[in-house]
Order: C-alpha cells, then sequence, then structure tokens
C-alpha cells in the first residue's frame, strides 16, 4: 500500500509492540493507558482501519453496530475473545484475530502458582509473615493439603490445558481431563479422559478451568458443579471469570465442601469480589496469568503479525471471524 494504514492500540502494550507497531503503522498509541468506553471505541472507529484491543475493550452486538464502515480488522492482544460479538462483527465484515499459542507457558505456570497456594495456605502464611503476627510454631501450625500424587483434573484440554498437564506431571499428580473431544494418545501423556464434566468433578481433588467462555460453560461451576466433587476439593480458575458461579464457590467454601481456591480471574474485572476477601483460604491473583515480559512481546508481535498478513493481502494466521 502507499500510505500505512493507521492502527489504534487501545491500552499500553510492550516497548517492542510499540516500536513495531509504529514503524510499520501510522499508529495511535494510548501512553496512559486510560480505558476507551463504548462511546470512545465508537468515535475512534472513524479515524482508522483497524484496532488492537485488549479483553477490556468490549465489542457487543451494539459497539459493533456502531462502529465506522472505515475499521476492517481487530486484531485482538488475547487469546480469549468473549469481549467480541463475532457474529455481529462478522456481519460488518470485520475480521477478528487472536493470540494463542504464545501465552501457554505462561499461565500454566500462574495456574500451578495457584494451585499450591492454595493448597498450601499461602495467603495466610504471607500475611502472618508480612504483618508481624509469625509468633509461634507446632505441628498443627499452618497444616495444608499435599499436591503431590493427588488427582488433577483438567476441564478444557487445549494449550494451556496441555502445559498444565505437564506441569502437574512433575508433583506426580494423575491427570485427568474432559474436553470436547478426546486427544491423540501421544497428547494425552496418560491423562485419562473423561466424556462427561459429571465423572471427572468426580473424582478431581484438584480441578482446573482451562476452557474459554461461552454461552455453554458460563457458570460451569455452579452449585450443582460444586457438589459432586470430593470433599475437600481445591478449584483453580486461570481461564475466564464467567466459568464460576461465585456465589455457589462461596457456599462451598463456607460449608467445607471445597477446601480452597486460587484465582486469577473474576466475574467483575477489575475489582474481583470483594466477599472472597473474608476468606483466608482463597488465593487470589488480579488477572496477571499472561503478565510475562516475554509473553506480552509475543502477544503484541501475534497481533501485529495478523495485521501484516491482512493489510498484505494474506489470510491471517489466527482468524476467528
Amino acid at each position: 500500500m502507499s500510505e500505512k494504514p493507521v492502527l489504534w492500540v487501545t491500552r499500553k502494550l510492550s516497548a517492542s509492540t510499540e516500536a513495531r507497531a509504529a514503524r510499520d503503522y501510522c499508529v495511535i498509541l494510548n501512553p496512559d493507558d486510560t480505558l476507551a468506553s463504548a462511546d470512545d471505541i465508537v468515535e475512534m472507529s472513524r479515524k482508522v482501519d483497524a484496532i488492537l484491543p485488549c479483553h477490556s475493550e468490549i465489542f457487543d452486538r451494539d459497539v459493533a453496530g456502531r462502529l465506522a464502515s472505515r475499521v476492517r480488522i481487530i486484531a485482538n492482544h488475547s487469546v480469549g475473545v468473549d469481549h467480541c460479538d463475532l457474529e455481529a462483527l462478522s456481519s460488518r465484515g470485520i475480521v477478528v484475530t487472536n493470540t494463542p499459542d504464545v501465552l501457554s507457558d505462561a499461565t500454566a505456570e500462574i495456574a500451578m502458582l495457584l494451585l499450591l497456594g492454595a493448597a498450601r495456605r499461602a495467603a495466610e502464611g504471607d500475611i502472618l509473615v508480612r504483618n508481624g503476627q509469625w509468633r509461634s510454631w507446632s505441628p498443627s501450625f499452618m497444616v495444608g493439603h499435599q499436591v503431590t500424587g493427588k488427582r488433577l483434573g483438567i476441564v478444557g484440554m487445549g494449550r494451556v490445558g496441555q502445559v498444565m498437564a505437564r506441569r502437574a506431571a512433575g508433583f506426580d499428580m494423575e491427570i485427568h481431563y474432559h474436553n470436547r473431544s478426546r486427544l491423540d494418545p501421544e497428547l494425552e501423556n496418560g491423562a485419562v479422559f473423561h466424556a462427561e464434566l459429571d465423572s471427572l468433578l468426580e473424582v478431581s481433588e484438584f480441578l482446573s478451568l482451562h476452557c474459554p467462555a461461552t454461552a455453554e460453560t458460563r457458570g460451569l461451576m455452579n452449585a450443582r458443579a460444586f457438589s459432586m466433587l470430593p470433599d475437600n476439593a481445591i478449584l483453580v480458575n486461570t481461564a475466564r471469570g464467567a466459568l464460576v458461579d461465585e456465589s455457589a464457590l462461596l457456599e462451598a467454601l463456607d460449608s467445607g465442601k471445597v477446601a480452597a481456591a486460587g484465582l486469577d480471574c473474576f466475574q467483575t474485572e477489575p475489582g474481583g469480589n470483594p466477599a472472597f476477601a473474608g476468606h483466608p483460604n482463597v488465593f487470589m491473583l488480579p488477572h496477571i496469568g499472561s503478565a510475562t515480559f516475554e509473553t506480552r512481546d509475543a502477544m503484541g508481535f501475534r497481533a501485529l503479525d495478523n495485521l501484516d498478513a491482512y493489510f498484505s493481502g494474506r489470510e491471517p494466521r489466527d482468524r476467528v471471524a
């Protein structure tokens, strides 16, 4: 093209990503990292050919319908696309891409951190030492749940789920999983497939969620699902907050059915659910599963790769709509 396309990068990204974007596009950056409202998105769409947003920008049916016709592609800086109404955007002729593959290791690391932290009462221990409240020790002090040799159930055996399975195998955990389809034997690595979620829940001493948030999976972990877990089970969620009925989780924690939880995502973000703060057995992080320097560069470059392909007349590698 004789003129560079105009690209809006909605949030502050890695320095390497922004430098590459500035080299190849007429780029509009957001150095103050402010969050755009629906009206902001619509207004900016009149000025740009492409948008590189994060999960924080919502492209629902209303926004999709109001976007200026100038916008031709939305190249997400995320794997999940539940913030995008793909049908509505596609009907407008807008291409949508995401950034798979590159954040699997980082997210699985956080999942293992949450699993270990929830099981071994890391949040409680940190507070005791940090606040100068650690004044005694005994064999009954800060006793948690051992991870080694326990059964781990994985819901969603995609890229992140498979990495999580390999990491957990290093702790000699027995891996079980539920997926839309069974993996090939070489990818299973001995994991036990459950065609039905119920049978997975029944054996999962630890349960880690790695599936996308869809109409079918929203509220997946509800009161019935929690009741099917073994007593003293531990839940880990690094996928999407919408997968968990938070009221049901709180009830399961209060009753002792669920011993602990490790959460990196919540129904309301940012902010989380203040009701969890009163539960010392909930280990929480502010949705930082992919927050490593290496992964942020890789995500930004993957989004730009998709933009480069589109504007050079090629099919973007990671097109989802």
